[in-house]
């Protein structure tokens, strides 16, 4: 019987990067998939006759820069077509556009506030050196303050020296990003309403935190340390949507010799001796290899796949209460025409970008109160991009793709996720948007709504939490997931983690996947 070097649990985009990463040193490796296609939440699929989704995530922006060279997954298919603004209706039916255009961009900001388009300059720059002070960050395993272990305390002391050197004013800023509200420090920036509505508004996806929560600052942070051929903040959509992303990676694996199987769902891992030594499939098959790599969140590997009984009551404890709470949702919308906004009527460059309900912080606050006590937020926040735009091979001639994000839409729903519930999340968010595009309803030939236990069901992510965990400050570096356990390896040995319920965190990025390997193959060597 074939034994690999290293089995891979999930075929997510972070464990096809990690699969990738350690085919290319040579090593011999297996990727386990549950569903029939791999790719994790980054899927495409024809859910209605004609016209493509991407199904869960759906823009393009965190993945690193560094992968996309190292696998060459251009090369393996990979095109991304970059969104050319993000609109931001407004109920008195002006609107806030954002133009990647700098002086366009100014004259719309001005035409709102001079204050606020002579700041934006300086705001910009001051999140992109914050970005690029993080930058480095996101590429290591994060070393444990409480370690004795010489390699850990050199890297601690290395750590130390690098903040030391970003000097005490960047040092400040970035204190102030990691520890603010969203809302709280673009107060510091700006007077628009629907200005500081739709930055802060990055501060609370995938969390089930309000704009003027503490913390939310970084979460806007981690959103701007997306890249595009060298730009900051600059988002893309994936040409044959986000599928295509997963789609590229599993080829660069495959190309360096990885094996991937679909359709392969995981009952346990094997643990004998205090050691990985395989997976047992559903169906009761067996696969040894000389270690094991899960992608899963860190609730499904350690409480499900491993078991508690191989694992120390602390190390248990600190998974336990490690927080999902999941509170995004997705409306997918097959359209018959284009929705005409009544602030921008017709066709024009607003529909090649994103479009952003967000118009006031308060807006927003109100959205999360609905949300905090257990039920969906009848006036959300939502994040609407139009694919076939971009790629018209998305939906038929002449028809239309819209992929709706939404805010916020909690796990633990009152009463439960039931299809009437599911229905009426629907009915919320095409009427909330309907207010700003009035011939939407008329225009939508199918709907697809999926809920937060929904992605729970169908990805595996634990309570639909897009990042496999919050990104909150006591969950983030050296406390992700748990104490003393973020270097991607586990109590078990051979057993390690690569999904994005480790640092740095969640988006379509790659790092934890890119970041295991490299532990991995370092401590082999």
């Amino acid at each position: 019987m074939k034994r690999y070097d290293v089995i891979v649990i999930g075929g997510g985009h972070n464990g096809l990067v990690c699969a990738a990463y350690l085919a290319r040193a040579g090593k011999r490796v297996l990727v386990l998939e549950r569903r029939e296609r791999v790719g994790g939440a980054a899927v495409s699929e024809e859910v209605f006759p004609g016209f493509r989704f991407s199904v869960f995530s759906y823009v393009v922006s965190l993945l690193r820069p560094e992968i996309i060279r190292e696998l060459d997954l251009p090369r393996h298919g990979l095109h991304i077509l970059p969104l050319e603004s993000t609109l931001t209706p407004l109920p008195n039916g002006d609107y806030l556009a954002q133009w990647n255009d700098h002086d366009r961009n100014r004259r719309e900001l001005a035409r709102h506030s001079l204050r606020d388009a002579e700041a934006y300059d300086e705001f910009g720059l001051l999140l992109h050196q914050m970005a690029r002070v993080i930058q480095p960050i996101l590429r290591m395993a994060p070393p444990d303050p409480a370690s004795l272990r010489p390699r850990e305390l050199l890297e601690l002391v290395r750590l130390g020296r690098y903040f030391e050197h970003i000097g005490e004013k960047r040092f400040n800023a970035l204190w102030k990003l990691l520890t603010m509200s969203s809302a709280d420090y673009l107060d510091e920036w700006f007077e628009t309403e629907a200005l500081k509505a739709t930055k802060a508004a990055s501060g609370i996806i995938g969390t089930l935190l309000g704009p003027r929560s503490p913390g939310t600052a970084y979460v806007l942070l981690h959103h701007y340390m997306g890249e595009l051929d060298g730009v900051f903040r600059a988002w893309g959509f994936a040409k044959g949507g986000n599928g295509s992303v997963s789609a590229a990676i599993a080829a660069a694996a495959t190309s360096f010799g990885a094996e991937i199987r679909a359709s392969c769902p995981v009952m346990n891992v094997v643990v004998q001796d205090g050691k990985a030594r395989g997976v047992v499939l559903e169906g009761g098959e067996e696969i040894s290899a000389n270690g094991v790599v899960s992608g899963a969140d860190p609730r499904r590997t350690f409480l499900g796949l491993v078991g508690e009984k191989h694992l120390p009551e602390a190390f248990v404890q600190s998974i336990r209460r490690f927080k999902f709470r999941g509170a995004s949702a997705k409306v997918n919308l097959a359209l018959g025409e284009l929705p005409n906004f009544t602030c921008l009527p017709g066709r024009g460059a607003h529909l090649r970008g994103a479009v952003s309900v967000s118009p006031s912080v308060a807006y927003l606050e109100r959205a999360y109160d609905e949300g905090k006590y257990g039920e969906f937020s009848r006036r959300p926040y939502m994040d609407i991009v139009i694919p076939s735009m971009l790629d018209p091979a998305m939906a038929p001639p002449g028809k239309h793709v819209m992929s709706i994000f939404v805010q916020y839409a909690p796990y633990q729903q009152r009463g439960g996720w039931t299809d009437e519930r599911r229905e009426a999340l629907g009915d919320a968010v095409v009427d909330a948007l309907s207010e700003y595009a009035p011939n939407l309803k008329s225009a939508i030939l199918h709907r697809q709504v999926i809920t937060p236990a929904d992605i729970e069901r169908v990805v595996g992510l634990s309570e639909g939490n897009i990042f496999q965990g919050e990104l909150s400050l006591q969950q983030m570096f050296f406390l992700r997931p748990a104490p003393a356990w973020a270097r991607y390896r586990t109590p078990i040995e051979g057993l390690w983690q690569c999904g994005a319920g480790t640092h740095p965190g969640g988006g379509v990025m790659g790092a934890s996947g890119r970041n295991a390997a490299f532990e991995l193959l370092r401590e082999r060597r």
